[in-house]
């Protein structure tokens, strides 16, 4: 049997067959929420770029916010610490939901914790003020995509916004990209990565809204960090 399928507790294929050794294995789980680790895989780039996400959640009171998924870090923690306000946080993998209820044991009732695959949420239409995704989308096969970013479209209310913060569209004159033995590390480590890169994300958030009856209330606001390698960007959903 392959080792992979030992992880195939109720999360989706793709995630124990390539990921498993990021965020179901314990060890791996241990392993990277360290934060050296994490600002090396992101050139050192983390706290910057929670710096401009965090800068882009909502705070207004008594907004409804949503976390796509775990992630290893300070996100959630500085994230309920920055807006004060009602944060829904979900993942498929109990091993991270355990890591991410440690870290958030002391914000009380205003966290809340469920085990979901994003691909088909339990939360009503129109639930959200605000979601945020914190690279997700590359680690997802396009079919997952697909179905994530119409399940986003369905949750967020008229008046809402969304946030992403992913790696920015194929950086062809990043020095990064140019090192062929990088480029060819990461699309091995992330084997979605090459199709995401080449994705039209406003396009496709449009498209998504559109067939929930929504539209974007004009164009996404974008900021690049890394010389355009990593990007932050905010659609903001029409009011009814």
């Amino acid at each position: 049997m392959r080792l992979y399928k030992r992880f195939l507790d109720g999360v989706p294929e793709y995630l124990a067959r390539y990921y498993w050794w990021a965020y179901l294995w314990r060890g791996g789980i241990w392993f990277f929420d360290h934060q050296p680790v994490i600002n090396a895989i992101l050139f050192r780039q983390y706290d910057r770029l929670l710096k401009k996400t965090l800068a882009q959640a909502e705070t207004r009171p008594d907004a409804k916010l949503l976390q796509l998924t775990c992630v290893y870090g300070k996100l959630t923690p500085a994230l309920l610490s920055n807006t004060r306000n009602e944060v829904h946080l979900c993942d498929i993998a109990t091993g991270q939901l355990q890591l991410a209820r440690r870290k958030t044991l002391h914000f009380g009732t205003r966290c809340h914790l469920a085990r979901m695959n994003a691909e088909c949420l339990a939360y009503r239409n129109n639930s959200f003020d605000q979601v945020i995704v914190f690279f997700l989308f590359h680690e997802l096969p396009a079919e997952a995509r697909h179905k994530v970013y119409a399940e986003i479209a369905r949750v967020v209310r008229p008046g809402g916004s969304v946030v992403v913060t992913e790696y920015a569209e194929t950086p062809g004159r990043h020095w990064l990209y140019r090192f062929a033995p990088f480029r060819w590390l990461l699309g091995h480590l992330e084997p979605f990565m090459p199709g995401f890169w080449g994705e039209n994300v406003a396009e496709k958030f449009s498209s998504a809204l559109s067939q929930n009856g929504k539209s974007m209330n004009g164009e996404a606001v974008v900021e690049f960090c890394f010389a355009g390698f990593y990007r932050i960007m905010r659609f903001n959903i029409a009011a009814c």
